[in-house]
């Protein structure tokens, strides 16, 4: 099997920095959800290019394979002194069944050791 970068993208070939992942599960419901958060999004500065192909989901690419998965919900923070400087994109993904989120979990390892980001369970 050949070796791919893992990546991460709202446009096809426009790779994201993941900064931030918190893995949660809904008590009344049991669904569990992966919200990413990005520093900055490449995508925003593209949205208007016709160059690229917008899939209308999010990509996590890896040596397995291709995840398409269609956020829940997407949040663009903006602040400064303007109120228009990028604070910070949240995406959240809801996963209701297990083969899936074991699929997820093995792209996310391979995401952080590819980037150099570590694992930390919330007491």
């Amino acid at each position: 099997m050949t070796e791919i970068q893992p990546s991460i993208e709202f446009f096809k070939g426009v790779s994201e920095e993941l900064t931030n992942v918190r893995l949660r599960r809904g008590k009344e419901t049991g669904i569990r959800n992966v919200l990413m958060f990005f520093r900055q999004l490449q995508a925003l500065n593209i949205i208007n290019s016709y160059t690229k192909q917008a899939t209308g989901t999010l990509r996590l690419v890896d040596s397995e394979g291709e995840i398409s998965v269609t956020p829940s919900s997407v949040k663009i923070r903006y602040g400064g002194d303007e109120g228009d400087d990028l604070m910070g994109v949240e995406c959240q993904i809801d996963i209701d069944r297990d083969d899936h989120w074991e699929r997820l979990m093995r792209f996310l390892n391979r995401y952080a050791e590819a980037n150099g980001l570590g694992y930390q369970e919330k007491n």
